[in-house]
């Protein structure tokens, strides 16, 4: 009798042809240890101003989800390079959680216990082709995936009250305040947020959720100083740098 025949589902060992380099870590407070990043999921539009400042309706719209790379991540402190094919950067700073638990169809009651960490991020955007991605009815992988585009905070573990649902977010630009708002202006709550998401995908731990910016978002240049911080999670710094060439 022939063996059976190996399914595309086996575990097979297999050796790299390229070394694909370390995983994407963040640091944790009180840990030495690194966070080591999966994948990184993004609410949109899910603070009301903003979804009318972007042209939506924010009665009929509930929020949608995409995707960064995980090595789209810069660390606290880190320079952030001018991307190409844009003239028009945009900073939206936001909320990050990172699961340090997973599933499948999670209830709401139960979302908060997936969350092990969350800090302050930037959801960098490269405006003139989101706009140009949506008026051809296109997705928006350029706009929002590309290289450095997802800056983020020190990593604080969350306590027994679970993630936060109240506290200032707020974003300066070379000291000029640009966003300001509560966490509680979020249309769905971080809990809402890990339970939709969880019905479209299996999260797992190393995922991080950006969970969508306030009012106010606008361009950056190089050479520009941002100021991004979160009641309670602290402040993260970052600046524009030359151009990629």
């Amino acid at each position: 009798m022939p063996p059976p025949m190996q399914t595309s589902t086996q575990t097979l060992p297999v050796q790299p042809l390229f070394d694909q380099g370390p995983r994407p870590t963040l640091p944790v407070a009180g840990h030495a240890g690194r966070f080591p990043v999966r994948r990184i999921y993004c609410v949109g539009r899910n603070y009301a101003a903003h979804a009318r400042e972007m042209g939506g309706d924010p009665e009929r719209e509930p929020p949608f989800f995409f995707q960064k790379p995980a090595d789209a991540v810069v660390a606290d402190g880190a320079d952030v390079p001018y991307p190409p094919r844009t003239s028009d950067l945009q900073h939206e700073v936001e909320l990050v959680v990172a699961l340090g638990r997973g599933g499948r169809n999670v209830p709401v009651d139960q979302a908060g216990a997936l969350v092990f960490a969350q800090a302050v991020g930037i959801d960098l955007t490269r405006r003139d082709l989101q706009a140009a991605a949506r008026k051809a009815g296109k997705p928006w992988d350029t706009a929002k995936a590309f290289d450095h585009s997802a800056p983020v905070g020190l990593l604080h573990p969350t306590g027994s009250a679970g993630p936060l649902t109240r506290g200032t977010i707020r974003l300066a630009v070379n000291d000029e305040l640009r966003q300001e708002a509560d966490l509680a202006d979020m249309t769905w709550s971080v809990t809402e947020v890990i339970a939709e998401l969880s019905t479209l995908f299996e999260l797992a731990p190393g995922d991080l959720i950006f969970t969508g910016t306030p009012s106010g978002v606008g361009p950056l240049f190089p050479g520009d100083r941002i100021d991004a911080g979160i009641a309670g999670l602290g402040t993260l710094v970052t600046r524009i740098g030359p151009p990629i060439r």
